[in-house]
């Protein structure tokens, strides 16, 4: 009605909006009312503890905060994005990828994959982490930290996941698969002489193509993202006491995507 109570007004003829309204039988209320969208309101009893958490972990996604604290994922969503907690993710283009067995495996202790990754130790300088990890229930098995890296860093964090499995060392029941890059520590003559005594069989991923083996290679970001990168360590003792104490919550407490929002020790419990 506006428009054409301005065009006729362009051609000079002065038409009231009333009644306009009642040549084409239009109520003129319709014409008056603009709807107003009241603003998204956000109850404070569930703001404050999404709040208190991403102030506590700030790296966690609203995925991982739905999980911890027992609360609808679509709704905590819609709190982030209300709130503007929500970080938007790099975008990513589209690169070459090559065609390989992807790190995974249908039953727990079928594949282990492993890999070292470097953690800034204060007063002493940079450190080796090596982790282990299970390609089926997400546990980290085994990790160790020291001021080198040569193979019997790799080699101490693949023990303490035997420990941790079997319980002891000594030639595993069934043996798996461990799958790792091609650098000088996995293919060393001490490191493949270990593995193989313990009955495992090696499996390397292509030179230069480290997605092959992008579920070690995922955790370890996520370790740098929510422990190392938070903390200034001073020693390498501190920084074994701070990153153990993640290990056991990444373990034990920290719901993952791709196991159904379950921890991992959960997995395996229901996998066992």
């Amino acid at each position: 009605m506006a428009s054409i109570q301005q065009g006729l007004r362009a051609d000079r003829f002065e038409v009231s909006m009333v009644k306009l309204c009642r040549w084409f039988g239009v109520a003129r209320r319709s014409v008056y009312y603009r709807a107003t969208k009241a603003p998204p309101k956000v109850r404070p009893e569930l703001a404050e503890p999404i709040k208190a958490m991403i102030e506590e972990e700030p790296s966690f996604g609203y995925r991982t905060v739905a999980g911890l604290l027992g609360m609808n994922k679509n709704t905590v969503q819609r709190i982030f994005q209300l709130k503007g907690w929500q970080v938007s993710k790099r975008a990513v283009g589209n690169r070459p990828r090559i065609q390989a067995l992807p790190s995974v495996a249908t039953a727990p202790d079928q594949r282990c994959a492993t890999d070292l990754c470097r953690i800034w130790g204060g007063r002493d300088g940079w450190l080796t982490l090596a982790l282990v990890i299970d390609c089926h229930t997400r546990q980290l098995l085994g990790w160790q930290l020291s001021r080198s890296g040569k193979a019997s860093t790799a080699a101490a964090a693949l023990e303490q996941a035997l420990i941790t499995r079997y319980g002891t060392l000594g030639r595993v029941p069934a043996p798996f698969l461990l799958r790792s890059d091609n650098g000088l520590v996995f293919t060393s003559r001490h490191y493949m002489r270990l593995v193989r005594s313990y009955g495992l069989k090696q499996e390397f991923i292509t030179p230069h193509c480290p997605q092959q083996n992008g579920m070690v290679e995922r955790v370890i970001r996520t370790l740098k993202e929510q422990c190392a990168h938070r903390h200034r360590f001073e020693t390498q003792q501190h920084a074994m006491r701070v990153i153990a104490d993640w290990i056991q919550f990444y373990n034990h407490r920290r719901p993952h995507q791709a196991l159904g929002m379950k921890t991992p020790a959960e997995a395996y419990a229901l996998a066992a």
